[in-house]
């Protein structure tokens, strides 16, 4: 078989490698093309030196095509991966630390509340030029499949508006799947689960083991495991009132409701600081930050280091390498993806982007109905669902007012600020994130005006109720194989260090 895949924002080695590697572990695509494009040089040549040293060591005969052209790389391709990070972690700093002036507290900020609807705004405006180029240069029918967050929005901008079919990718259903086995001490793979909602927040709304449903049995289990009860506790309090487990993470989940971070005296009842996904404030920027500079101070020795092997084992739990080969040769994959609803979920708007089972082969992706997700789910979805529609519109269209209405719909920025807030804290994203918003020029100029009149609501110097400092190189040097996966994995929270004593 050949056929071109293309990698856009190919310079983030914890997505580009690990799918590469999924990839050409299936043994039909050892003649595929591959092409690499990022917009920053030092980045993608890292990256393409690492797997083309990979794809050398494997005894295959591919050569990257790296290139900072991103129609070049475009041109003929039958996939595209976008693993982009648009205004990269500059910007992602600003999404955090902004709000947190208002009393925001993110653990993420990548996928709602303020920081992941500024996150689609800066997204959107770049996918859309993605999709143009893929309309024009690609292969006729070329399949999007999207790893960047806010997935949801992201997702939803492509379909609508971007006129390339796009899938959404996403691993929090895998991972969820994984502590439900342990914690109701099974194996995974005797464990089925049927999982539906939207992006990070899917419900397991059947969960069955050799015929048995034991869906109603999770509360007691993770209430009595001994190291979910401390890590999961937002996650076990929403089992427990709305009857199903979530997708998310403890600190995900927390930043898309009301209920749980908008208190600063209360949140450390809630997170664990063992691992940053439990809650930490702002705790992905940091192991992204930490990433990034381990990766720029030790990408010499991970040359010297031994080459990633292609094969069944080795072969990650990403969906996308299964979906490209379920297509092409026929054999059947299972997974779950983000796709536009239209009515696969009865009880969500047919226009928004779900997440649901979806089965693929050589006849194309099939999604079955799913029908009604439980009424208290359907409401939590919807309060995000109407967050997201607000986001993609204003970004697609620069509307600083439908942006700021998704800012006040937002379930934790509602719960800890007030209107006014909620302008000048709009006013000051804008402004600071100015290079990235090229859709929002009239508004940026009266933002910065509004924001020079000295006429402002006081704000505090606030770091949040439970940051942690960013480790130093020399400090990650110590255990220099944890520092690796870090930098390495897609999905930086698969292991998780000892419990911390609370």
């Amino acid at each position: 078989m050949s056929f071109k895949i293309a990698f856009v924002g190919a310079g983030s080695i914890g997505f580009t490698r690990g799918l590469l590697r999924d990839l050409l572990s299936v043994p039909e695509f050892a003649d595929v093309e591959v092409a690499f494009t990022d917009i920053n040089p030092h980045n993608l040549d890292m990256v393409t030196q690492l797997c083309q040293r990979d794809i050398r060591a494997s005894g295959l005969n591919i050569e990257i095509l790296s290139t900072t052209d991103r129609r070049e790389a475009l041109e003929g391709a039958r996939y595209v991966f976008v693993v982009v990070r648009i205004g990269g972690l500059d910007a992602f700093r600003l999404d955090i630390d902004i709000p947190l002036k208002y009393g925001v507290d993110q653990c993420v900020g990548d996928t709602l509340c303020a920081g992941g609807i500024m996150y689609g705004q800066r997204g959107i405006a770049e996918m859309l030029q993605i999709c143009k180029d893929i309309r024009e240069v690609a292969e006729p029918g070329c399949l999007m499949l999207n790893y960047a967050n806010p997935m949801a929005m992201m997702t939803w901008a492509c379909n609508q508006y971007g006129g390339v079919r796009t899938i959404g990718l996403c691993h929090g259903v895998q991972g969820g799947h994984e502590q439900i086995a342990k914690a109701l001490g099974l194996p995974k793979d005797e464990v089925d689960i049927i999982c539906a909602g939207i992006n990070h927040q899917t419900w397991y709304i059947q969960v069955r083991h050799k015929g048995e449903d034991l869906t109603g049995k999770l509360l007691e289990a993770f209430e009595k495991h001994p190291e979910f009860r401390q890590t999961e506790k937002v996650r076990i309090d929403m089992l427990r009132r709305f009857g199903y487990y979530s997708t998310e993470s403890n600190g995900h989940l927390s930043e898309y409701v009301p209920w749980y971070r908008k208190r600063p005296d209360e949140i450390r009842d809630w997170i664990d600081l063992g691992s940053w996904i439990h809650g930490e404030t702002g705790g992905y920027l940091r192991v992204c930050t930490e990433g990034r500079n381990w990766f720029e101070t030790d990408f010499p020795n991970w040359m010297k280091d031994p080459a990633l092997v292609y094969s069944k084992e080795t072969r990650g739990r990403e969906h996308g390498s299964y979906i490209i080969e379920g297509l092409e040769t026929g054999r059947v994959y299972r997974g779950h993806f983000n796709v536009v609803n239209n009515g696969v979920i009865s009880n969500l708007p047919a226009d928004a982007v779900i997440e649901a089972p979806g089965y693929v082969d050589g006849n194309g992706i099939s999604i079955p109905h799913v029908g009604d997700l439980p009424l208290g789910c359907a409401a939590v979805c919807n309060a995000s669902i109407s967050v997201q529609r607000l986001a993609v519109e204003a970004a697609v269209h620069g509307d600083d007012i439908l942006l700021r209405q998704a800012m006040m719909m937002d379930p934790l920025v509602g719960a800890v600020c007030n209107p006014p807030e909620i302008w000048q804290m709009v006013d000051e994203l804008l402004v600071a994130e100015e290079q990235w918003l090229p859709q929002y020029g009239k508004a940026i100029v009266e933002a910065k005006e509004r924001l020079k009149s000295g006429n402002l609501l006081p704000t505090r110097d606030y770091q949040g109720a439970a940051r942690l400092r960013v480790k130093t190189v020399e400090e990650m040097r110590k255990d220099r194989d944890a520092a690796n996966r870090n930098a390495g994995e897609s999905d930086k929270a698969q292991e998780r260090p000892a419990l911390n004593p609370q």
